[in-house]
């Protein structure tokens, strides 16, 4: 299998895009790679913790989906030079830097994930 390092990955979250929401917080990605997809979303993590995979989800086109729902009939999908903004629910971020990871399994290539670290954009 291909191995596709986590800097690379990482190219596809958008800086400053780290915001808290009224019921959690989201962030944007761009991809900047290449058209693919994934049949399995793993739990986010915040700052070294595991969050629930049915506190997250994407906003594409109109619609939002959970990570949970994502399978080989319902893949998370990620077009070239398209964003989508993914949101967790339950969670509301302090103001200073965190740590986020993100992880998927893509057929060919197994699981791929990165992380990044931000600061919660001021409203």
């Amino acid at each position: 299998m291909v191995a596709v390092p986590g800097f690379l990955l990482r190219r596809l979250y958008v800086k400053q895009s780290l915001k808290n929401t009224d019921d959690g917080f989201e962030f944007s990605l761009l991809n900047r790679l290449g058209s693919g997809y994934a049949f399995r979303m793993r739990p986010l993590t915040l700052d070294g913790r595991q969050l629930p995979l049915d506190s997250a989800a994407f906003w594409m086109d109109g619609e939002l989906t959970g990570f949970h729902e994502v399978s080989q009939d319902r893949t998370f999908t990620l077009a070239m030079n398209r964003s989508i903004i993914i949101r967790v629910a339950g969670t509301t971020l302090e103001p200073g830097p965190h740590k986020i990871g993100m992880g998927f399994d893509v057929p060919g290539l197994g699981t791929l994930s990165f992380d990044f670290t931000d600061t919660v954009a001021d409203e």
